[in-house]
């Protein structure tokens, strides 16, 4: 391992000690293996694995000889992949999850388990309810009909299927009616006085 390059702590990233990483040069591919899965990266770049600090550093290094635009869309790629192992080992290593809760008068989620699948019905003050058919890569719970939990382990998705649920009901400024998550906080605008 050539360490003579400056490998900064910018395009590092830190693996637990549950996780077992796997590197092959000659076929530039990275696997991570994890309690809750694998992942597996097909490289641009060189990578260098530190034993000692339980860490993977991306270099800008390429595997074959390039051009001057060539390593300007490599050192796009550098950040790119650093942050899509960071997001992997998550993925792998813990339960993701995302709370939502519902503020307002009436607003309401039951979660309706029929026999082929799941569909989550939610009261959000429209003159009809939203239904939202369920698929099997989506975990549900609502603890309270008025907190919905989605868990799972791809953070893309149990961020995207929030968003959606969130864009049913986007929370107002002046009475903080709508769908929120778990931290928000809403600043209340005042309305007209007369």
């Amino acid at each position: 391992m050539n360490f003579c390059y400056n490998l900064s702590k910018k395009y590092a990233v830190k693996i637990p000690k549950n996780i077992l990483v796997i590197y092959s040069e000659n076929l530039k591919v990275i696997v991570l293996l994890g309690p809750f899965g694998t992942k597996t990266f097909k490289l641009k770049t060189k990578v260098f694995l530190n034993s000692h600090k339980n860490k993977i550093y991306v270099t800008k290094l390429s595997f074959l000889k390039m051009s001057k635009n060539k390593i300007k869309e490599l050192k796009n790629f550098q950040g790119t992949l650093v942050s899509l192992l960071k997001q992997s080992v998550l993925e792998i290593s813990i339960l993701l999850y995302q709370k939502l809760k519902f503020v307002g008068v009436g607003y309401r989620a039951f979660l309706l388990d029929l026999p082929l699948f799941q569909v989550l019905r939610i009261r959000i003050g429209y003159s009809h309810q939203v239904y939202f058919k369920l698929t099997k890569t989506i975990n549900l719970f609502c603890f309270k009909s008025t907190t919905l939990f989605i868990f799972g382990h791809f953070y893309h998705m149990i961020n995207s299927i929030s968003a959606k649920f969130r864009s049913y009901k986007i929370p107002e400024y002046y009475k903080g009616k709508g769908i929120l998550y778990e931290n928000e906080t809403i600043i209340l605008k005042k309305g007209k006085k007369i």
